[in-house]
């Protein structure tokens, strides 16, 4: 039976309480978080930057997860290697050199993960995949928190778990995007080892029993 990892998406969270709800998150019992950095040109949102990401940094010990959702990644990769992020993913729609892109993560000591939007085959990962610590499922189309889980995603999950069982590699399935309390279950039997959770757990009364719900999922 393998162990869930839950990382919340502080994009849900309340921004004027933020050392607080990472605190709070803390002791819910979340394994890593999970921080979205958006540019408002490759998703129409723009969220936080570097200097937000060194001050969580010392807020926390958890993992940082930090989700790259901009054009030209390779331009910031380092200097978010530089705030402290333990894990950096970029988009593959926005990488025109993935490969490099990704050594230059790992080379800086980071796990290096790539994210595919929805519409996003899987099988485009095939010649990289065993590079990875990670690779990011998007079960929405990026830009904003709190929409609607869409199911054909489901069996990309599926795929992709097949693909890396096929290649015996070790990389983890991240999924990302309408996930709750109610579909988590789905998720994790589709394959996923890691649940980005933002609404779900921040807008809960109770951050830990919709933490240990989603841990609770059998496989």
């Amino acid at each position: 039976m393998k162990r869930i990892k839950i990382a919340p998406s502080l994009l849900a969270c309340d921004f004027s309480r933020l050392s607080e709800e990472i605190k709070a998150v803390e002791s819910a019992g979340a394994d890593l978080l999970h921080i979205d950095v958006m540019d408002g040109r490759f998703v129409p949102n723009i969220t936080i930057g570097q200097p937000v990401v060194s001050c969580i940094r010392k807020t926390t010990k958890l993992p940082l997860d930090v989700h790259l959702m901009i054009v030209e990644p390779m331009d910031h990769i380092k200097s978010f290697i530089d705030t402290g992020a333990d894990i950096i993913t970029v988009h593959l729609e926005a990488c025109s050199h993935l490969h490099k892109a990704i050594a230059m993560i790992k080379d800086a000591g980071v796990n290096a993960g790539v994210s595919l939007n929805p519409a996003t085959p899987v099988v485009m990962l095939k010649d990289i995949i065993e590079e990875l610590y990670l690779v990011l499922i998007m079960t929405v189309n990026p830009g904003f928190g709190g929409q609607k889980f869409i199911h054909s995603t489901l069996k990309k999950i599926k795929e992709l778990d097949t693909i890396r069982h096929e290649l015996g590699t070790s990389a983890l399935i991240e999924v990302d995007g309408g996930i709750t309390a109610q579909n988590s279950d789905a998720v994790v039997k589709a394959g996923a080892d890691i649940i980005v959770a933002g609404t779900a757990v921040f807008g809960a009364k109770s951050y830990k029993d919709v933490i240990n719900r989603m841990k609770s999922v059998l496989t």
